[in-house]
């Protein structure tokens, strides 16, 4: 740890340059990080947020829940056997507001269901963001295939779907709209991933959302893009680490034949990885946390505990692998050949 310490001290300025270089890439990754979360909530907060459980659709639908058409038949079996479970269908629309404005919304309709809002026949309830948009409750509002019109009932919270507000509405309601009779999925929460029912093909949570090409997509290119940063920042402590040891080549020569053990010069260099890394994480941390709280409204923007806790700690992973690979050449050089190498 001493010796740690001194030589940061000695070659402060090396050391602040890859200091730098890890909180600029880290701060990176957790701002991309927050975007990729924030994003995955704007486009599937629906289904994100509600409990684990089975999702079914029909067989035939080839894994797009907008072309699954489950028959009353199936749904009524099916609802009987599970009392928790609940059939719901997601259509994108629009609605329009008595000064004629249209809005795109994601319509969601369901069976009774605490996991869904209930509405009844002729209202509707809306995600929270249309309040912010200037909609108010008792507004009356429209739509070209609906043959009445509906009354803003409330709004809910976190509430999207393929980045667009989610609008729930009456079963007979959404039927009209849409002129079909039956529902596209079943939920079961907390339901077993063995559980089979005739024609439908079960997903799990995380499955079903692969099955939203949009989502699937965005989250793909993020996180691609976070982790290529988190290896870059394993590629910078190898590069930086190794250069250091070929310049000290004579030194741990010298070192390793007054009895100094291999196990210490390493111990040494994870010392001054781990300072640098936590050092560097600290400040991208702080500061991560700070644009997640002002962060504009309208940016969907979402760095959790969790997350930040995860990145950390792999960085501090990556960074031991990149130092410890940079490493392996004191291992294998003996005192009088490291001697020999440092001199010339």
């Amino acid at each position: 740890m001493n010796m740690a310490w001194k030589e940061m001290k000695k070659n402060k300025g090396r050391f602040l340059i890859l200091g730098s270089i890890i909180f600029l890439v880290s701060l990176l990754t957790f701002i991309i990080s927050g975007l990729a979360n924030g994003l995955s909530q704007d486009n599937a907060a629906l289904i994100k947020d509600l409990p684990n459980g089975q999702f079914f659709m029909t067989k035939e639908a080839n894994q797009t829940y907008n072309l699954s058409k489950i028959s009353n038949k199936t749904q009524t079996s099916v609802l009987r056997k599970h009392k928790d479970a609940v059939a719901f269908s997601i259509q994108m629309g629009f609605i329009n507001e008595g000064s004629g404005k249209q809005r795109s919304v994601a319509f969601v309709s369901s069976t009774a269901s605490p996991l869904f809002s209930k509405v009844n026949k002729g209202e509707v309830v809306l995600d929270r963001s249309l309040e912010n948009d200037g909609i108010k409750i008792g507004d009356t509002l429209t739509n070209n295939q609906y043959n009445g019109k509906f009354i803003v009932k409330g709004f809910v919270d976190q509430s999207k779907f393929s980045h667009a507000p989610v609008a729930f509405i009456n079963v007979a309601d959404y039927k009209q709209i849409y002129r079909i009779q039956e529902m596209q999925l079943i939920f079961i929460p907390g339901g077993d991933s063995g559980e089979t029912i005739a024609g439908l093909k079960s997903f799990s949570k995380d499955q079903f959302l692969n099955t939203i090409s949009s989502y699937k997509a965005e989250q793909l290119s993020l996180n691609m893009m976070v982790w290529f940063l988190v290896v870059i920042s394993g590629m910078l402590f190898a590069i930086f680490f190794y250069m250091m040891n070929v310049q000290k080549i004579g030194l741990y020569g010298i070192l390793k034949a007054i009895g100094v053990k291999t196990s210490v010069l390493f111990t040494m260099m994870w010392t001054q990885m781990i300072f640098i890394t936590i050092f560097a994480l600290t400040i991208s941390i702080a500061l991560g946390q700070v644009f997640n709280l002002i962060a504009p409204k309208g940016l969907p923007f979402s760095l959790t505990v969790g997350t930040t806790v995860q990145l950390s700690l792999t960085f501090l992973l990556i960074g031991f692998v990149g130092a410890t690979l940079s490493g392996i050449q004191i291992k294998q050089v003996g005192p009088l050949q490291a001697i020999q190498q440092g001199e010339v």
